[in-house]
């Protein structure tokens, strides 16, 4: 069992953030990765279709004998991580936004988050905010048409250039020290965002937290894999595979797949 993949799945090409977070940790490790690209983004979509879009990749994955699954996408762990978790077996990892570092860490009070609005109008998300934000002021900002402008390969593109300007204005404004990442395309964004904003702001995403807590959980069940040979490493997608394919290292390759 142990030599089984890591699942991976996310809306489209952003969870490949996560997947390159996994690899670094557990270079041993195979995964499979398959990105939704066809349905992407999930935010604005209701949470009955995005449990029901989460339901399939899950067994999608279960078909390939996957022995974990990591939800690479905010929007689907916060509106299908408990409905998967409650009725598949096998461990699931989820993604949150970091707003706990974010909030310890706040020297001005004031921190921003740039989310789907799957992910800010989740429950999940409301109820993590609140645990750790007490005399904190939280800037939400919906990352409305980012994910559609890196499906489409535009992710340094003029118009993204100018959408970030308009998220991030409001919360220069009000005096942000750090910016939360709350969807696994946006770490993708952090070359044009170090350019936007002031040097004292931080920029926190959660891929490496994923990473360990991935290698926690396989520990914790035995699954570790002691094979010293290199990973395998499957990707999957059913949108436009050169997109996904500018993601990753040269030596991956992409399949389509429609499912």
């Amino acid at each position: 069992m142990s030599s089984k993949p890591i699942g991976i799945f996310d809306s489209g090409v952003g969870g490949t953030s996560i997947w390159k977070e996994i690899y670094l940790l557990l270079p041993n490790e195979n995964t499979i990765y398959i990105a939704d690209s066809k349905n992407a983004p999930y935010g604005p979509k209701g949470k009955e279709r995005i449990v029901e879009l989460c339901k399939k990749n899950t067994e999608l994955l279960l078909k390939k004998e996957c022995k974990l699954i990591v939800v690479a996408c905010n929007t689907a762990t916060t509106n299908a991580i408990d409905f998967l978790r409650a009725n598949y077996s096998i461990p699931f990892i989820g993604i949150e936004p970091a707003i706990k570092p974010a909030a310890l860490q706040t020297k001005t009070g004031t921190i921003g988050i740039l989310a789907t609005k799957g992910t800010l109008t989740s429950t999940l998300f409301h109820k993590t905010s609140n645990l750790f934000t007490d005399n904190i002021e939280i800037m939400e900002q919906e990352g409305e048409g980012i994910v559609q402008l890196i499906e489409k390969g535009q992710l340094h593109s003029e118009a993204m250039k100018s959408l970030l300007k308009v998220y991030l204005q409001p919360m220069l404004k009000a005096n942000i020290d750090h910016l939360v990442l709350g969807c696994t395309h946006y770490p993708y964004l952090m070359p044009l965002l170090i350019d936007m904003l002031p040097k004292h702001v931080k920029i926190i995403d959660s891929g490496h937290a994923v990473a360990k807590q991935t290698k926690t959980i396989l520990d914790y069940n035995g699954l570790i894999n002691e094979s010293s040979h290199k990973m395998k490493a499957d990707f999957f997608s059913n949108g436009d595979t050169g997109v996904i394919q500018s993601l990753l290292p040269s030596s991956c390759k992409v399949n389509y797949l429609d499912f």
